[in-house]
């Protein structure tokens, strides 16, 4: 999908604070490394279900390279003085005709800005313009930041538990 591939744009935080959202780059790679070995053991825990600093080179091909058909993903960009920054990012991984799994992240430092919300939002609008009908998400039971954003998305969502994740499925249409 070409127009998920060079896909950009403005949004606004809660506080005022203009990010950009835009398509994941392989130049990103360096700095999106940089920000898993330096995470919280909390943030990592919540985003990979275990403390994962360092990948294989498989592992860094999946998150890193995007085809933008399969795996979509994109990233919150906020000005930090004369840089640029990622300050988090979300991604769908297509698991059947119409349906693909949401994961997301936001930098320990930049919580509770609505970054979250707003990676949602753009993905969602991205995901219904390939045809999508369903997102799900398997989400630990006490990352509580990330269930309260998928159940105010302003989706219809289902969820089940069971001993150890919340499966929630997003509606789409």
């Amino acid at each position: 999908m070409e127009q998920a591939a060079t896909y950009s744009a403005t949004d606004t935080l809660r506080n005022g604070r203009v990010v950009q959202i835009r398509a994941l780059r392989r130049e990103d790679e360096s700095e999106l490394l940089q920000d898993f070995e330096q995470g919280s053991t909390e943030s990592l825990h919540r985003r990979f279900f275990a403390v994962k600093r360092h990948f294989s080179e498989e592992e860094k091909d999946f998150l890193f390279h995007a085809d933008f058909i399969t795996n979509v993903v994109l990233l919150a960009i906020i000005d930090e003085g004369a840089r640029q920054v990622i300050a988090g990012g979300v991604r769908y991984v297509l698991t059947a005709p119409r349906a693909a799994e949401l994961a997301f992240s936001v930098l320990d430092r930049y919580h509770d800005q609505g970054i979250g919300s707003v990676l949602i939002r753009h993905i969602v609008a991205l995901a219904r313009q390939a045809g999508l009908k369903t997102l799900t998400a398997e989400v630990l039971p006490e990352n509580l930041p990330m269930l309260k954003i998928l159940q105010r998305s302003g989706l219809p969502v289902s969820t089940s538990h069971d001993s150890q994740v919340v499966h929630l499925t997003l509606k789409l249409s």
